[in-house]
């Protein structure tokens, strides 16, 4: 299949009176048409403003693109002027942001924000991005929608809002949308909510989706591939299946295991990654992870090893890459001997198919 977006060495800084934050730092990957990429990483790793860059919403000043190439349907984004860029942007590329609330202008009506992407991408009149808008909250799962596209944001759920934005983003029959962490203001069931309409959704239109998140049970379920971020760059990549059974690089394996887990004993602790993320102005030596690194050697301090492969479609930044499986292992064999119990590292998960839609008001 081939590819529809193709990211090659980005490099998005940001000129501060601090220094110059390598906020995306060299970062290549691919997403096939209809494919769901999951972008992993903690704050600050650069999910966002790669994200952004494809875009090119970064903002000039301070933010500037300085390197790579954008390749989305064999044409270089990068290169084009703004006029064309807004044709594709909402067009064939649409984002669903962080915070609908943020998102969603307070002072419209959610019919004229909906309109508004009609009337100018598919040049619809008023009457027909109407009725297209209503249809499009039905298919969200928002009720009485002829009575809501009248509404405001405000008197929306958290939720809802969300799936106005969703509604937005499908609007033009996008080739790509990419979510940044759509469920972060969301309570636990609403989140599952929203990640089952987004995946059944691009299954059904046959979207490519880019998932931006820090929540790794979002993508066990939803996503083909996962790109792991750490200090602005991809630092292991490979199917979701591959790196939930097999992961290759420490800060990967500390990821997996900060997470609470019930098929372990409950007197069992959580193993949060020690120390902070490094400063993106004054980036260490080496490798970015080594002061966190509790397998880290003299090597990591000397130079910074390359995405590479390990096996088939799986790559990873970690000069210890091959021998990580032993060394889990032991640390898994040592905490087993600690707590007086068997504790096996837990194989990828089998996928699980969406179920049918079945949503209603969350407010």
């Amino acid at each position: 299949m081939p590819n529809l977006l193709e990211v090659k060495d980005l490099k998005t800084y940001f000129y501060t009176y601090e220094g110059v934050v390598k906020a995306v730092d060299g970062v290549s990957y691919e997403l096939e048409e209809g494919e769901t990429l999951g972008l992993v990483g903690e704050s600050g790793c650069g999910k966002s403003v790669s994200a952004l860059s494809v875009m090119r919403l970064i903002p000039d000043p301070p933010g500037r693109i300085v390197n790579g190439e954008i390749q989305f349907e064999d044409e270089d984004i990068l290169k084009i002027d703004m006029d064309d860029m807004r044709r594709i942007r909402g067009g064939k590329i649409a984002m669903v942001f962080q915070e609908p609330m943020t998102s969603l202008n307070p002072v419209l009506t959610v019919e004229k924000q909906l309109a508004e992407t009609l009337e100018l991408h598919k040049g619809m009149t008023k009457a027909e991005a109407r009725r297209e808008g209503e249809d499009l909250l039905a298919r969200v799962g928002i009720p009485d929608p002829d009575k809501r596209i009248k509404q405001y944001p405000h008197q929306f759920s958290g939720g809802m809002r969300q799936r106005v934005m969703i509604a937005m983003a499908l609007s033009c029959n996008p080739k790509l949308i990419i979510a940044d962490e759509p469920t972060t203001a969301l309570d636990v069931t609403i989140q599952a909510q929203i990640l089952e309409l987004m995946k059944s959704l691009t299954t059904e239109f046959g979207v490519a989706l880019i998932v931006i998140t820090h929540n790794l049970g979002v993508v066990a379920r939803y996503a083909d591939r996962m790109n792991i971020m750490y200090a602005g760059r991809i630092i292991e990549r490979g199917s979701a299946r591959e790196i939930y059974a097999n992961p290759r690089h420490p800060y990967t394996v500390g990821l997996l295991r900060s997470v609470p887990r019930l098929d372990l004993p409950r007197r069992t602790r959580l193993d949060p990654i020690e120390g902070q993320p490094p400063d993106l102005v004054n980036l260490p030596v080496g490798c970015s992870f080594r002061a966190r690194c509790r397998w880290a050697i003299d090597k990591c301090a000397l130079e910074a090893p390359e995405l590479a492969p390990i096996g088939e479609g799986h790559l990873s930044a970690c000069w210890r890459a091959d021998e990580l499986g032993d060394l889990i292992k032991e640390l898994v064999e040592a905490e087993a001997r600690e707590y007086g119990t068997d504790i096996e590292p837990t194989p990828a998960p089998e996928p699980v198919a969406p179920q049918d839609n079945q949503v209603g008001e969350d407010g």
